[in-house]
């Protein structure tokens, strides 16, 4: 099992590491890792397993970048790369098919979708959206749109866009053909004030939505009518003790692939919350709080199998490995942090 990890960069260095995962024991062995684009931050697979896409988190002007993954070696080459349209691309993900990447400039306040090529290379922005307004409740980071993810839904046919400085998830429509996107015609979910939607993640029966909020570290889940194209809510809640009195800033939000469980990184406290999952209502739990066992928890991810979850420490620069019990979705760490110059993405690769 491969396992790539997205950096920033500084004068040059190499941005995309990439390591194999044992999956009996879950120990880490370094393999490669490639340069030629400054602050590759977050990544993405291709559903073929052959491409990996980056968001080029530079400014004032970003890129996405597109790498040939060898099908021997898992080693990477890149192919190209092409303008986000805005500035300080933090995220890109892809539609179910691999036909179309979603880009969000975070500073910039727009989203961007831009069409995959039949070898792998990505075409110039198809579609653009600038974000306009504010929310205003966090003066100092939310005084003008911030477009911070995006999610396509199971189907292919939704984008939802999380957008901080808003308080709010724009509703997109995706033709896979054209590679454009289209305002749905219920275009705006409004979130709470203050919350900073960041990252968004669907339960394996694509009918619920999970929001994690950076700037009040809550959670928040939506019920989703694909038919309708409709959210509604239906629990908010803290990712944070109670008797918590620091800093508050989550960073990223997984649904173990069993549909069971749900993880949420916390920075500051720098640690994961660890929610069971109701099997009828969907409702959420908090069960624990498992230390990220290094400083600010960035993004995370789970293995396709289930059995592993690693997390990567923006600040510590290192990673640190987790198998996870099948049973009640807690987290035992297996071996000690190792060391990634600051990663701030985790990717699979099957091979």
């Amino acid at each position: 099992m491969h396992v790539y990890f997205g950096t920033y960069t500084q004068d040059g260095d190499d941005g995309v590491f990439h390591y194999t995962l044992n999956p009996s024991t879950g120990e880490l062995a370094a393999q490669s890792s490639v340069g030629g684009v400054a602050n590759p931050s977050f990544l993405a697979v291709h559903p073929t397993q052959r491409f990996l896409y980056a968001a080029i988190e530079t400014w004032p002007s970003g890129k996405v970048a597109s790498f040939k993954i060898d099908p021997d070696t898992a080693a990477l080459t890149l192919l190209n790369q092409q303008s986000s349209g805005g500035s300080g691309p933090c995220h890109i993900t892809l539609n179910p098919t691999g036909t179309t990447a979603i880009v969000t400039n975070y500073s910039g306040g727009s989203v961007a979708s831009l069409p995959v090529l039949d070898d792998g290379t990505l075409g110039p922005i198809a579609s653009f959206f600038q974000h306009e307004g504010s929310s205003g409740v966090d003066a100092s980071r939310q005084e003008a749109p911030h477009a911070h993810s995006a999610l396509v839904d199971p189907s292919g046919q939704f984008v939802f866009v999380a957008d901080l400085g808003l308080d709010q998830i724009k509703i997109y429509q995706l033709n896979a053909q054209t590679h454009q996107l289209t305002p749905h015609h219920v275009s705006t979910y409004p979130l709470h004030p203050g919350a900073g939607p960041r990252h968004l993640a669907f339960h394996p029966c694509a009918s619920m939505v999970y929001v994690l909020n950076e700037l009040d570290a809550s959670l928040t889940t939506l019920a989703w009518n694909a038919k309708a194209g409709k959210l509604t809510h239906l629990q908010t809640q803290s990712t944070l003790p109670d008797d918590f009195q620091g800093r508050k800033s989550t960073a990223e939000v997984a649904v173990h692939p069993n549909g069971q469980f749900l993880y949420g990184s916390n920075r500051g406290h720098d640690s994961l919350a660890i929610y069971t999952i109701n099997p009828t209502t969907h409702a959420l739990n908090l069960t624990q709080h498992q230390p990220a066992l290094g400083q600010e928890p960035r993004h995370f991810a789970i293995d396709p199998t289930g059995q592993w979850l690693i997390i990567a420490h923006q600040k510590s620069g290192s990673v640190q490995v987790f198998s996870i019990n099948q049973a009640t979705g807690t987290l035992t760490p297996t071996g000690d942090p190792v060391s990634v110059p600051t990663p701030v993405c985790v990717a699979f690769f099957a091979g």
